[in-house]
């Protein structure tokens, strides 16, 4: 009997430490990334217009620190000068920045610029690297793949766009693929021609979408990131209402929605996302600005929190920045608050990856505001911490290497 309650009492034991073990090392993965993200610091790039002549010029792009738990933003410092290097991207592996060249002659073409550089991971500085044409006019968006292969480009002035291949020493080859957009659509002021204003690549890596807002259509292209390849797909473009005037688009972490803010109307139009095929089906069509409101406002940006639970979209007139709440079942938006910028054109913004700060640029202000967001209801609040930075277009963040962040 006590032979038995001995055997017993170690069999019990035995179970025990393989539970703690399996316990401890089933997700250590999670676990560590959680220790990370409250411990992360960010680096943050600015991406401007030099060619403004105001009385605080632009020189190029900016760069600062974040500390997401304390709100702190230091102040900024020039990382590269280039010429009106609008707006930024970072490539995955956070060795190499990218940035469009805004411009309609360059290298002596007529065409936009792409500029590479390599980032200086102990200082934030940037290194060029190599330029290569847009293959359109003022390009004014870039994203590079989940796979780090390629730059994806949208040309505003020609309506075009087109994919960059990188080499792995982040040099950019010349275009591999590029598409021009056809047609016109109902506001005789803006919508003349194509104007493709951003792309975008679904969280499944198959498909880029192009919003233009010349022609009121979000574009749906299958991506080949080896090949470097943007062919039609089927369907090839999901239309929105006349006078949209369709800017920016964002997905939800999971794909299964997307989301596009409406330049001239002033709206954001929710899509189901099929990520086998890559369409989008619109399933809600909401305001940006307050009920009542009169004056004259365009929208800019538009931004999926990484919990997936909240959505944001800037309003350039109203000054502002739109919260909603997202449904997790249908991809539908409920507005939550529309919060103050405390400045003029917010033309852009971003969110740091822990979830916890916003921080939005306005451009006519020369100023970048830090807003704190509250994890249960989205809701932004100032911190009261703003930095100088002239003619500000575009946000981006990295995480700092452990051994600058302490």
């Amino acid at each position: 009997m006590q032979r038995s309650r001995r055997h017993s009492r170690i069999v019990f034991r035995m179970a025990l430490s393989f539970l703690v073990v399996v316990i401890f090392s089933a997700e250590p993965r999670t676990f560590a990334r959680g220790l990370d993200q409250a411990a992360a610091s960010f680096r943050v790039y600015v991406g401007t217009y030099t060619s403004d002549k105001s009385e605080n010029p632009s020189r190029g792009i900016y760069v600062m620190e974040l500390d997401p738990a304390g709100g702190n933003l230091s102040a900024p410092r020039l990382a590269a000068v280039s010429i009106d290097p609008s707006f930024l991207a970072i490539h995955p592996s956070g060795r190499f920045l990218y940035a469009v060249n805004e411009v309609n002659q360059f290298q002596g073409r007529t065409c936009g610029g792409v500029s590479g550089f390599a980032i200086d991971p102990a200082h934030g500085r940037l290194k060029p690297i190599n330029q290569q044409s847009s293959r359109g006019e003022s390009p004014c968006h870039l994203t590079v793949d989940r796979a780090g292969k390629n730059v994806l480009v949208a040309n505003y002035s020609s309506g075009s766009v087109a994919c960059l291949p990188i080499e792995p020493d982040g040099r950019l080859k010349p275009a591999s693929s590029a598409i021009q957009h056809q047609g016109s659509s109902a506001d005789p002021n803006r919508q003349q021609g194509p104007h493709a204003h951003s792309i975008n690549i679904d969280p499944g890596g198959r498909f880029a979408v192009a919003a233009d807002l010349g022609l009121d259509k979000v574009f749906i292209y299958a991506f080949d990131p080896d090949a470097g390849t943007l062919k039609p797909s089927a369907p090839d473009f999901t239309k929105l209402p006349p006078a949209s005037g369709p800017r920016h688009f964002a997905f939800s972490p999971s794909g299964r929605f997307g989301y596009v803010i409406n330049e001239l109307a002033d709206t954001i139009v929710a899509f189901a996302h099929d990520p086998e095929t890559g369409s989008l089906a619109p399933i809600q069509s909401i305001s940006t600005l307050p009920a009542g409101f009169k004056g004259k406002s365009f929208t800019a940006h538009v931004e999926v929190h990484p919990s997936g639970k909240f959505l944001y979209g800037s309003n350039r007139g109203h000054d502002s920045i739109a919260i909603y709440s997202i449904d997790q079942a249908t991809g539908k938006l409920t507005l939550v608050a529309i919060e103050p910028t405390l400045g003029k054109e917010p033309r852009n913004f971003a969110i740091d990856p822990t979830g916890a700060i916003l921080l939005a640029e306005n451009q006519n202000s020369g100023s970048i505001v830090v807003f704190r967001i509250d994890p249960e209801t989205g809701r932004l609040t100032p911190t009261g911490q703003k930095v100088a930075v002239p003619k500000p277009v575009c946000v981006k963040m990295i995480e700092l290497p452990r051994e600058t962040a302490r």
